[in-house]
Parts: structure tokens; sequence; C-alpha cells
């Protein structure tokens, strides 16, 4: 499946749940699209079903594509840990996310093409790579020649909800990948718990 670009109201509808954020649309009509979107007597969904709409969920709320998604996967299988924890962790460490959660970015989609497009740095490398993986300690900054763009100084000037562990810098556009977060430090109501009994059959 190639990136989503289309309307978000009508995933948001979908899944029930405005995933990307407040959504005006979504609020005048929170259910499912289509013609039969307000029928309640709509089939049960089976185990499966469940289960792989909340894969899905995941990939349309962080925009990431199945191969990536599956490999994210197999390095959280790999961890010993707890499956579904490390693999949330795992995407949080994704630099569009990190670059979304300092606020440089007002969505992931934004960060992508912050990134894509080379305004941002990773310990003082330019990287262009949305889907880079951060590590504990690494240093994430906006550019110099991209500190002045007003995309970027509308989105610090208007920063929102700061997070434990993430460091931010505003004089310098600066942050850093402190640490993985812990589980109860992602704000994604996403039960990771549902993807890894899909990936588990």
């Amino acid at each position: 499946m190639a990136r989503y670009t289309g309307p978000k109201t009508k995933i948001a509808r979908k899944f029930h749940e405005p995933i990307y954020g407040p959504d005006k649309n979504y609020e005048k009509k929170p259910y499912a699209p289509g013609m039969h979107g307000q029928n309640k007597r709509r089939g049960k969904t089976s185990e499966y079903g469940i289960q792989l709409q909340e894969k899905q969920k995941a990939k349309y709320t962080y925009g990431i594509l199945e191969r990536q998604f599956r490999k994210l996967y197999a390095e959280a299988a790999r961890r010993g840990g707890v499956t579904g924890e490390e693999l949330m962790k795992l995407i949080e460490a994704r630099l569009d996310n990190v670059v979304y959660r300092l606020g440089i970015a007002r969505s992931r989609a934004q960060a992508r093409q912050l990134v894509s497009h080379r305004h941002i740095a990773v310990n003082g490398n330019v990287v262009n790579i949305p889907s880079y993986s951060l590590k504990a300690g690494d240093v994430i900054s906006v550019r110099e020649r991209s500190k002045s763009l007003e995309i970027v100084t509308d989105n610090v000037a208007s920063q929102g909800t700061a997070y434990s562990w993430l460091e931010w810098d505003a004089a310098t556009l600066t942050g850093k990948f402190v640490s993985y977060p812990e589980r109860t430090d992602i704000p994604e109501t996403i039960n990771e718990q549902l993807i890894v009994e899909l990936y588990s059959k």
C-alpha cells in the first residue's frame, strides 16, 4: 500500500477517532463514511478484522508503509521485552515522528517533508530519511539555512505539549532524543497487543 494522501477526515471516520488531530469535519460526522456509516446493525467484526483495523490505524497515524511496519515489528520481537511496547518505542524513535513531537512540524506528514527536503540534521549531519531510527543521546536540529523558514518559525512559536523523553532548546532550534519513551508517555490510543496478536498468527 502506498502512503495515503487522500482526505484525512475520511480515515478518521473509518477508525471512529480523530487520529490526525482536532478535526471539525470529523466532529460533524463521527461515524464511518459511506451510505451505511450510521447503521448500527452492521455485521459483527471478526477477531482478525479487529486486529487488522488496529494495525491499519497505527500505520495511518504514523504514516508508515507495510514493509516498514513489518521490519519494525521484527526488530521489536528481537528485543526481548514486551513486543507491543517495544514496537511503539521504535515507531516513536523515527526521525519524522520526533521532528513532529518536538514541534518543528505541525503534523507527521509535514515532518516527513521537512526531513526529505534536507532541513533537518542529526548530530550535525543532514539526514533526509524520514524513517531514520534515532538512538538515545542523538541531537536533532534545524539546519542553519532553514531556521528562517516561515513554516518552521510559525510551528516553533505555537509549540504545545512537551515530552519527558525529549529536550528542546528554542533559542538554537535544537532538540535531543534523551531516551526511548515509556508506553505511558505515548499519547496515541493504539492497542498494540492486538497488532502483536495479528502478526503472531
